[in-house]
């Protein structure tokens, strides 16, 4: 306790002596009007050089690679030296600050607004304040390599605990050694509930594992759902043969689960930011399972095994990675395979997302016309960011989850049915040689693992030639026969007409861009290839006729479809502003694939299908 005391005195001194001996960089941050969704913020400095002090709010966050204009939800920004005298506060951008005339101590005030729960911004009410800390904290320039304290000082007031990956040092005090790491650090402050294990490391070594959840549930439901996450990690740690080392000997899972939250999952090196919108866990836990198992897998995939490009993080504007296709995509289908290995879903269920997949990059023209790494540089605009303006999305860009959760696929089962290994060998050998060593790399360096790994610098090259930088695409029908699984039309016969609707985009005011409500408007681009785009149809265009009946809305024109077979034409009235049209819509087969086990087609598997089938779906926790 004395020492404990000693601690918070120290903090609680404004003398640079004092509190540069703790920690150069102070934060406090307390929630006098909760209930309003504001939180009062201090910064103190301390050995500030002179000259100009600039500080700001960051524009980006980790784990997301478009930017967030942060700044816009802080005010009342003020400042004082270290007798409290008041000083100039010039805002030299909107995100932007800076004191021309002051001491060697700083201490900087503002409130933050925050009323949206996710993985990127600020949640604050009378039960919790959610924090992300790019969206909290304001920095200062030049001081991003200064250890941090932050303070939570009214926690009890409210009946909060704090679940943080961030090192406790006693009364509500928390450390991180610089800007990088606390701005990686998701913090959750409300009275949840908790459910902790340990897990035996391949050294032997003691990792404990927290799930922290803040939700309408019992003890007894979470944890329920804390064993089955604690299954999820056991068949994670299988794949790579250990667990990482977390800094601070702990990792914690921080999850929120209300109707009114955003869903997210948000990858940090040593927790994840997990926010579900249903109403508990009870009842849901299937479906809530699947972030977990996502999240958790990125605690080597991309927070260790890291992307040069994202090293260091930089907060001031957009992250460009080339190796999202990787980092998320390789990611992405390791979630969905570990929930069947693992038991919580069926080798259907994984059928199911494999047919996504290789619908994302066979049927799209984002998979067709663009490569992984272009799909991975798109992410500046597509991840999470915010346009007024209708994009091309549709034509251009293919998700770098399931491109790469394609590339993925493909590359396990060749490199089973071609070199008796598996992708599970794969990630274990990039883990040892990038992520475990903390080197980050480059998609060379991964084509130099896989070179190794195989024996072969031929097949490595040609592999990432073809499928990584090029636009080729894996005979994936080929490839999925080799486990006894049959790649199929999912609605043979079915007539298509490419996908026209869409929900309505918003203006700059926040209201529907939707004239009237007769008939379908179709608001987004229409797909290149589709009959609809070769009949000419497009964003704005409003179809009121078709086949010689009214159309009123999205159903009516989906039963007309129905009704007809491929090949058939469909004379469609549409206006838009140069007046009435008409058109004619070919329509053509449905394309959208599925994946069915030959069992269910009626076919009996051979020996080594079967064996390559359980292989590859089983459990590895011995």
């Amino acid at each position: 306790m004395k020492k404990l005391l000693l601690a918070v005195s120290a903090l609680g001194l404004w003398s640079a002596a004092a509190v540069a001996q703790e920690s150069p960089v102070y934060y406090s941050i307390a929630f006098p009007n909760a209930v309003h969704h504001e939180a009062e913020i201090s910064m103190r400095l301390t050995q500030v050089p002179s000259g100009p002090l600039k500080f700001r709010m960051s524009r980006s966050s980790p784990g997301r690679y478009a930017t967030h204009e942060f700044g816009k939800n802080v005010y009342n920004v003020k400042a004082v030296d270290k007798n409290e005298k008041p000083l100039v506060v010039n805002q030299l951008e909107g995100d932007v600050y800076e004191i021309q005339n002051h001491d060697d101590g700083v201490k900087i005030t503002y409130t933050l607004f925050g009323n949206w729960v996710d993985g990127t911004y600020v949640g604050i009410d009378e039960s919790h304040a959610h924090l992300n800390m790019p969206a909290t904290l304001m920095w200062a320039i030049g001081m991003d390599k200064r250890p941090i304290h932050i303070q939570f000082p009214d926690v009890e007031k409210h009946g909060w605990k704090v679940a943080t990956q961030l090192k406790s040092e006693g009364y509500n005090t928390y450390m991180a050694t610089d800007l990088q790491y606390v701005m990686d650090s998701p913090t959750e402050l409300s009275n949840y509930k908790e459910y902790s294990w340990e897990v035996v490391n391949t050294d032997g070594k003691k990792e404990p594992i927290h799930l922290t959840s803040h939700s309408d549930d019992d003890q007894a439901t979470v944890d329920a759902f804390g064993k089955m996450v604690q299954r999820v990690v056991l068949e994670e740690k299988a794949v790579y043969g250990e667990l990482p080392t977390y800094d601070f000997g702990e990792y914690t899972f921080i999850q929120d689960v209300y109707p009114t939250d955003s869903g997210d999952g948000m990858e940090h090196r040593n927790s994840t930011c997990i926010t579900q919108p249903a109403a508990k866990i009870a009842g849901n836990e299937k479906r809530l399972l699947g972030t977990f198992s996502h999240e958790y897998f990125h605690s080597w995939n991309v927070e260790r095994i890291r992307p040069k490009t994202l090293e260091p993080f930089n907060f001031e504007h957009a992250n460009m990675s080339n190796e999202l296709w990787f980092a998320e995509g390789f990611t992405q289908y390791y979630g969905e395979l570990l929930l069947s290995r693992a038991g919580f879903n069926t080798n259907e269920d994984f059928y199911k997302s494999a047919a996504g997949l290789i619908n994302s990059v066979l049927n799209t023209p984002g998979g067709t016309n663009y490569s992984a790494v272009q799909a991975s540089r798109y992410a500046v605009f597509a991840d999470a960011g915010v346009a007024i303006d209708p994009t091309n999305k549709n034509n251009i860009f293919n998700s770098y989850y399931s491109y790469g959760g394609a590339v993925a696929l493909a590359l396990d089962l060749r490199l089973r049915s071609e070199f008796n290994i598996t992708l599970d060998d794969y990630m274990r050998q990039v883990w040892l040689a990038h992520g475990k060593v903390e080197k980050a790399y480059t998609i060379p360096d991964l084509q130099k693992v896989l070179a190794n790994l195989t024996k072969n610098p031929t097949f490595a090259a040609n592999f990432y030639k073809k499928y990584v930088y090029g636009l080729e695409k894996n005979d994936y029908a080929a490839l999925l026969d080799k486990a006894g699984l049959i790649l199929q039309r999912a609605n043979p016969g079915k007539a298509w007409a490419g996908r026209i609707a869409a929900p309505s985009f918003r203006g700059s005011e926040g209201q529907s861009r939707s004239a009237g409500s007769d008939g379908l408007l179709i608001t987004s681009s229409t797909q290149v290839g589709t009959p609809a785009y070769k009949a000419g149809l497009d964003g704005g265009d409003r179809i009121t006729q078709a086949d010689g009946q009214p159309i009123k809305d999205g159903a009516s024109f989906n039963t007309i479809v129905a009704a007809k077979k491929p090949g058939d034409k469909i004379e469609v009235v549409y206006s838009n502003r140069t007046g009435e049209h008409k058109t004619t819509i070919a329509l053509e087969e449905d394309p959208t694939y599925e994946v069915v086990a030959y069992e269910k087609a009626g076919k009996t598997p051979t020996e080594s299908q079967l064996a390559l089938r359980n292989a590859w779906l089983s459990t590895k926790v011995k």
